[in-house]
């Protein structure tokens, strides 16, 4: 299926490992243009060269998220060099685990700005190009902000603002034809996940259980069945869908995971 998105332009967050860069690899695959965004100069190159390496599209832009002036600098700069952003991939964060007991002011807010506030200051700063484009925007979310996790008070509260926003921007943006969805993940196993495994005694023992509660299949989502549902969700393949949140998850969050 083509789904239409040669030369597209799309700026993907956290565009270097993990979600973001099978997001960007699919992405150049079907011709698009993705943006890798990213606070680390040399993992955004690396995998932009791959990308080009292979006769395919692919660049980047440098930029800590956390930092306001940043967000307004990575879309000004893809605006400048490209003329135009025709999809917004809002998919940087991290699960850092300021729970409620163990957190503070400082952290709960610092928190936010890794994981949220970036995603509205972003779309913010690119609505002018994506009202000219008639673009779409796509969030990542995850499954605390349903299921809850435990110790990650702020993670959960910024993913339930990922899914707000996500259903509040596809109200606002309805009369400029911009849509805006969301895919929810819960278990994949992408470096950050790997980090998270390994800060328990017994890793291997860890994970298994985890994976022993997946109902499709007992495995982990892979990275490239995400990308494949954000891809989708982008091209004008899904033109009238929106205000959505897509679970790509092996029926982690909706099945009884006592099914045996």
């Amino acid at each position: 299926m083509d789904l239409n998105l040669s030369n597209k332009i799309v700026i993907v967050t956290g565009g270097a490992k993990g979600i973001g860069a099978a997001i960007v690899k699919t992405l150049a695959m079907e011709g698009a243009l993705p943006i890798i965004i990213g606070r680390n100069e040399t993992d955004n190159q690396q995998l932009a060269m791959e990308i080009n390496q292979l006769g395919l599209q692919a660049a980047y832009v440098t930029a800590e998220l956390t930092q306001p002036a940043n967000c307004k600098m990575v879309i000004d700069t893809v605006v400048q060099r490209y003329g135009k952003i025709d999809g917004l991939i809002n998919n940087a964060g991290v699960n850092d685990g300021v729970g409620l007991e163990n957190g503070n002011y400082d952290d709960f807010m610092a928190s936010l700005h890794k994981n949220v506030i970036h995603y509205y200051l972003l779309a913010h700063d690119a609505l002018p190009a994506l009202k000219e484009s008639k673009g779409a925007i796509v969030n990542i979310s995850s499954k605390t902000a349903e299921t809850g996790q435990g110790g990650t008070s702020a993670y959960a509260a910024a993913n339930g603002a990922r899914n707000a926003l996500t259903r509040e921007w596809a109200v606002e943006l309805l009369p400029f034809g911009i849509r805006v969805n969301a895919v929810v993940v819960a278990e994949s196993y992408t470096p950050l996940y790997q980090t998270w495994i390994e800060t328990f005694d017994q890793p291997a023992e860890k994970l298994k259980s985890i994976t022993a509660k997946i109902p499709l299949e007992k495995r982990m989502t892979t990275t490239q069945e995400i990308a494949d549902t954000v891809v989708f969700l982008l091209s004008d393949r899904s033109s009238h869908t929106t205000g959505q949140l897509i679970h790509v998850d092996g029926g982690y969050v909706h099945l009884d995971r006592a099914l045996s």
